[in-house]
């Protein structure tokens, strides 16, 4: 999977806000060329509000593990829920030092793993998702994006 076809299936999803801060936008320029993915049906995002999904194409100060500074490399991050990264792979347990310099999985293509910074919250993430992975990733993101709804529709009642 390409990052554009992943892309272009966020957008099949309803109330979808996609940001994709570029050059020259109100942005931090760490974020240029990153995508960010709401749920936000009238266009904007509620107060206090994560995206349920990130494509990240580089590495930041803080998260590394992915190496996303060597070429065509990125990944999608997930909000899953604890309950659901449970399933998966047991208790996320305590958050890791994504710099650490011990060898992990977390650059590893095309499995899924808990996200390096936020597995306590309950996110997963890819690097360059694609065959191995393409099924599970579709029904996580779908899931990722029903809980959003369900997190809108409760602030708005």
């Amino acid at each position: 999977m390409s990052m554009h076809e992943i892309i272009d299936r966020f957008h099949t999803l309803d109330g979808l806000l996609h940001i994709a801060p570029e050059a020259g936008g109100p942005y931090p320029e760490l974020t240029w060329g990153d995508h960010f993915f709401y749920f936000a049906p009238d266009g904007e995002v509620l107060a206090n509000t994560q995206p349920f999904a990130t494509i990240i194409t580089k590495d930041y100060p803080d998260d590394t593990a992915s190496e996303l500074s060597a070429p065509d490399r990125w990944r999608l991050n997930l909000h899953i829920g604890r309950a659901r990264f449970s399933a998966l792979f047991g208790e996320p347990g305590p958050d890791v030092d994504a710099n650490a310099d011990t060898p992990g999985q977390q650059s590893v293509t095309d499995a899924i793993h808990p996200h390096p910074l936020y597995r306590r919250q309950g996110w997963v993430a890819v690097v360059n998702p694609g065959s191995r992975t393409e099924k599970q990733v579709d029904e996580l993101l779908i899931a990722a994006h029903d809980d959003a709804r369900h997190r809108w529709e409760r602030a708005q009642s």
